[in-house]
């Protein structure tokens, strides 16, 4: 490819690095949107990576993410019309889409699968086995329960899809480039600058990176973290076979491990199957175009036979093709999109978990919307780069999480399930005092979180997870009604925590900040973090330990997000400066109508009431130990939270579990911590509301501190939003 002469444009507004499926979609979407000087360069030719070997599905059934739902009922609609405005049929064809429940627990996630789908707009109908065996002829349904089926569903041609956008980018002024590979970016003050490539530089205002397996390559070479990993990922087709319906639809069964369709006369058969094979985890080969992975029988014949099994024809046709190639995983099956923590304008879409083709058009739109605008304008809670750590781009981890995580995909989805691999690697410093109690731990951002706890002399193990009441759920009420009735100690140490110091500390914090956490000494406050447009970015408590000192603490899930939102919005010339000290400090917490009675029992500081009042912070002494002690809970109760040096927080724990005794204390866990916010109407960023949302209607009115006079980030926003007076929509928590 470096032979041949290329002439690149100096400078771009935008460039997109990849040409599949995921690049041609959002070069589609700028060009719509207006954006002029968009490049987008491809290594080889369009679609040579893994969009040409993609099975094809343009299915909106199955998700239960709102945005995802929305997304895959707009890629349906414009591959259904796209032919109309470039010429270029993309392959579509309404065939339909049917999934079969072979058991009462994949019946029962199906149906609430449907209902929300209903709910987002998706025309999904139960149907009997008699039903799917109408629909699809060659199917074997003695054992099935039902099937779910929608109607507009069907097949899309990936490569048709994807040069049929290509026209409709280029149509927009779109200036696409093909036999140009990437070999890094340039950037200044942590913000990038352009794109290097063998052909030399294109300066550019915003880099998009959609390279598919090549994209944690592409954002090691620019310090950016994106670990996604390329798996084996397998599909039949037969050999022709008489009389084949034309018109079937997709019907696929995760039971069998399969999904099932015509091709060209004959049958593709689609594997899942639940234990995979990761590829390439030092390095995906630069030169693998259009390239396939040499099929693994021994490996895969066993699940290939039962998917065989599904359509029994299919055991007497003849094997026209056994193809592997290789598809991008993540370690939570979502994909990985937004722009990069680490550098600013530089955005990333790729970990598409083998529905790129479904959620491609989707995408294109929505990453267009958010580079043009600065903003997404649909719920990324779930999808954003910013929700992943470093850690998860090590090899190892995404050596074992990735056989996980593929494997997943048709497994039943119990809500209470949790990862098994890649765990065990952090650890708070009383996770072996916990494990002792009773602990079972689930994986909470890489952490091992205490979950529930059993009682003494029983194993803390699930046996088998069911839609229904599991063994574990009296243990759960047990904790929620100790923490209503009593007192229950539990370890929060996972939570996020950043120490923020300087001159301007409190200037910084209070202009992020909506609500006024810059006020008296040794007070805490729970606040949002907005955007220009009054939109949540974050919720989160700032405690003022000292003048110029003040202690951050944020949920888990938003640790990048929060460090991020937080340090780009520091003047450059402002005297802050920001410490991530979420393993300095481990978090216990004492909470119920007891807690004090304890704590006081523990330590000289004076807890009363009249001395320690609510949203009070002071630091006691427990034992040998220090500890930031914090009145304030996330469950309705009195209570407090603890904040001591990592080294010290075992002596701590010992100390509140002694004096515990004579108070009758319980160990809880998250679950109960969930029961209990939720019973008192607090609200959990990503669960309850997202980015999408407002302070006024999600109820946290209450926060916004409009007669401020340092102001705040959104202030704007939210002043228009009160003087409109009545809300549209509102936060109902029953």
């Amino acid at each position: 490819m470096g032979e041949i002469n290329i002439a690149l444009p100096e400078r771009a507004n935008v460039v997109i690095i990849g040409g599949g499926i995921i690049g041609c979609s959002i070069a589609y979407h700028l060009g719509h949107m207006g954006c002029k000087d968009v490049v987008l360069i491809e290594r080889d030719e369009l679609t040579s990576g893994t969009t040409w070997h993609a099975a094809g599905l343009m299915v909106t059934f199955g998700s239960l993410s709102e945005t995802a739902c929305k997304m895959r009922l707009y890629g349906r609609e414009l591959y259904n019309r796209l032919e109309a405005e470039t010429g270029l049929s993309t392959g579509f064809t309404p065939v339909g889409f049917i999934e079969a429940a072979s058991n009462k627990d994949r019946l029962e996630e199906y149906r609430r699968v449907a209902l929300f789908n209903r709910y987002c707009g998706i025309d999904v109908h139960e149907i009997s086995p008699k039903e799917i065996k109408d629909l699809f002829p060659l199917a074997r349904v003695d054992d099935l329960l039902a099937g779910f089926y929608v109607k507009e569903d069907g097949r899309v041609n990936p490569v048709d899809g994807t040069i049929a956008l290509a026209k409709g980018a280029r149509n927009q002024g779109v200036n696409i480039i093909e036999r140009v590979a990437s070999t890094g970016i340039t950037k200044k003050n942590g913000t990038v600058t352009g794109v290097k490539t063998i052909h030399g530089e294109i300066q550019a205002d915003v880099v998009v990176n959609c390279a598919g397996m090549w994209a944690r390559q592409i954002g090691d070479a620019a310090g950016i973290n994106i670990p996604n990993q390329a798996a084996e990922h397998y599909y039949l087709i037969t050999e022709e076979m008489e009389n084949i319906p034309k018109n079937m639809p997709v019907l696929e069964d995760p039971s069998h491990y399969g999904y099932y369709r015509e091709e060209v006369g004959g049958l593709m058969i689609g594997l899942f199957e639940p234990k995979c094979a990761p590829w390439k985890i030092k390095r995906v080969p630069e030169d693998f175009s259009f390239g396939e992975i040499e099929p693994d029988w021994d490996r895969m014949g066993p699940f290939l036979e039962k998917a065989l099994s599904r359509v029994p024809i299919s055991k007497e046709l003849g094997i026209k093709k056994f193809f592997c190639g290789p598809e991008s995983f993540t370690a939570d099956l979502s994909a990985i999109i937004g722009e990069a923590p680490e550098l600013k304008n530089y955005f990333v879409t790729a970990g598409l978990n083998s529905v790129g083709i479904i959620m491609g058009p989707g995408l294109g739109r929505m990453m267009a919307h958010w580079i043009m605008n600065g903003k997404p304008d649909v719920d990324i809670t779930g999808f954003n780069i910013d929700r992943l750590h470093t850690y998860q781009n090590n090899p190892e981890y995404r050596k074992h999480r990735t056989v996980e995580s593929l494997g997943m995909v048709y497994q039943c989805h119990y809500p209470y399930k949790s990862m098994k691999t890649a765990r065990g690697a952090k650890k708070s410093a009383v996770y072996d005092r916990l494990k002792h109690q009773g602990a079972y731990f689930k994986d909470v951002s890489g952490w091992e979180g205490a979950d529930w706890f059993a009682p003494k002399g029983q194993e803390a193990k699930i046996e088998n997870h069911t839609w229904g009441k599991e063994d574990w759920f009296a243990f759960w009420e047990t904790e929620h009604r100790a923490a209503r009735e009593n007192v229950i100690l539990m370890d929060m140490s996972f939570m996020s925590k950043f120490m923020v110091q300087g001159r301007d500390a409190g200037k910084v914090l209070n202009y992020i900040s909506a609500n006024d956490v810059d006020g008296k000494l040794n007070r805490i406050t729970y606040t949002p973090w907005l955007n220009e447009d009054g939109k949540l970015e974050a919720d989160l408590t700032v405690a003022k330990l000292e003048e110029e000192k003040y202690l951050v603490v944020v949920t888990d899930t938003m640790h990048r997000h929060a460090e991020t939102w937080l340090k780009r919005n520091i003047p450059y010339d402002a005297h802050a400066f920001v410490t991530d000290m979420t393993s300095a400090y481990a978090q216990l917490n004492i909470q119920g109508p007891t807690s004090r009675k304890l704590l006081q029992s523990i330590t000289s500081a004076d807890v009363s009431n009249e001395a320690f009042p609510y949203r009070h912070v002071q630091e006691i002494a427990i034992g040998y130990g220090r500890a930031i002690c914090v009145r304030l809970t996330y469950l309705g109760e009195l209570g407090y939270e603890l904040y001591i040096p990592t080294e010290q927080a075992v002596h701590v724990y010992d100390i509140i579990v002694e004096a515990g005794k004579k108070f009758d204390l319980s160990h809880a866990g998250l679950k109960a911590l969930g029961s209990l916010r939720m019973e008192k109407g607090y609200r959990d960023y990503g669960h309850d509301m997202d980015n999408t949302d407002d302070p006024y209607e999600t109820g946290l009115g209450f926060t916004i501190k409009l007669d401020k006079p340092s102001g705040f980030i959104g202030k704007e926003a939210c002043v228009k939003k009160k003087a409109q007076g009545g809300l549209k929509r509102r936060l109902a928590q029953v």
